[in-house]
């Protein structure tokens, strides 16, 4: 696994772009990503359609290396990580969590999040609907309307269509920056890509295996 950056100044604030699908604000030594869907694989499984384990493993995988990349001490989750009822796959999160016991895990609830508080506080983590750390606003849902703080959220899934020769096309998951707020990919692999709803005056932020560009 292969981690480039790029790094962007947003309200006098470095945030560090990463191309596996998280970003990282270094004043307060955390890591922000969206849309894990832990529980995805297992619920479709229950339902007969058969997806490996491997899918989830590949995920955890790459947080490690990012918590490990940033040597980071918080761990922000604007929204999804989880995806349906309480499955096998939290079982294996629980487990994959013990390595972490000194991270701080601070999750936003996003509208997959629907497991109990009993079985959320079982992972040691807090539980925001939002949060507020100055000078940005962390929800799940990009916010329709414009704030003091800006707003750093998930929920869509960014992509952008790149046309290549001929009718050749390749889609990319991206960061979408405006002036108000920014947009996270969806960190699991396991997911689409939504390359129609994109805001207004918005930057894009692609990424491939091996590179990160802006148009």
């Amino acid at each position: 696994m292969n981690i480039e950056t790029k790094d962007i100044i947003i309200r006098d604030e470095a945030l560090t772009l990463t191309n596996q699908r998280a970003l990282f604000w270094q004043r307060e030594n955390v890591l922000v990503l969206s849309d894990v869907h832990i529980g995805k694989t297992a619920h479709f499984r229950k339902h007969g359609i058969p997806m490996p384990d491997a899918i989830l493993q590949k995920d955890l995988e790459r947080l490690k290396r990012l918590i490990d990349h940033f040597n980071s001490k918080k761990l922000w989750i604007v929204g999804d990580l989880f995806h349906a009822e309480n499955n096998s796959d939290m079982v294996t999160f629980k487990d994959w969590l013990v390595q972490f016991e000194d991270l701080e895990i601070t999750l936003i609830k996003g509208n997959h999040d629907l497991l109990s508080e009993k079985i959320m506080t079982n992972f040691n983590m807090k539980v925001e609907t939002v949060l507020e750390v100055a000078p940005f606003c962390f929800v799940h849902e990009p916010l329709e309307r414009q704030t003091d703080l800006f707003s750093i959220s998930g929920h869509t899934h960014p992509g952008v269509m790149i046309k290549g020769k001929g009718k050749q096309k390749l889609k990319l998951p991206c960061f979408q920056v405006t002036k108000n707020q920014l947009i996270l990919p969806a960190f699991s692999l396991f997911t689409g890509l939504n390359t129609r709803n994109e805001p207004k005056d918005c930057k894009n932020y692609a990424f491939t295996d091996t590179s990160i560009f802006e148009f």
